[in-house]
């Protein structure tokens, strides 16, 4: 009867050491596969990262000369109309002693209108003494 115990223990053994065997080179191959999907996934990245670049420099090139424009028009533009705004939005917000003064501001900040830097609320009477002609020639 010991024979058989010591042959059953010994097929026993084998057969753990078979299975020890086939998990180590499941795990060997899975590392493997592991390894080579993350140097494709790098090299995904890299070229991924390369074509945003490219596009993000073809959008660049194609609009910063439209943004330019417009940023020159509209400074043009606000040149051009500000005598006309100076003259306009004073009567707008009722100070008829700035309409048409180079020095109304007329923003409003915080909820509170800054009407010119000589006189922040504006002034009371017809004539302001500080008054200067938006009309001038520049």
């Amino acid at each position: 009867m010991e024979g058989w115990t010591d042959g059953f223990v010994r097929a026993l053994e084998d057969m753990v050491s078979d299975v020890e065997k086939f998990f180590t080179e499941v795990a060997d191959e899975i590392g493997v596969m592991v390894d080579a999907f993350a140097d494709v996934t790098d090299e995904f990245t890299e070229q991924l990262q390369q074509v945003s670049l490219g596009v993000e420099e073809s959008l660049n090139a194609f609009f910063d000369p439209i943004l330019e424009a417009y940023l020159g028009f509209e400074v043009t533009l606000e040149n051009t109309i500000q005598p006309i705004a100076h003259t306009v939005d004073p009567l707008l917000n009722n100070h008829a002693a700035c309409v048409g003064c180079r020095n109304y501001h007329g923003q409003a900040y915080g909820g509170n209108l800054l009407v010119c830097g000589m006189h922040p609320y504006g002034w009371e009477d017809e004539k302001c003494p500080d008054w200067e002609s938006s009309w001038q020639e520049r």
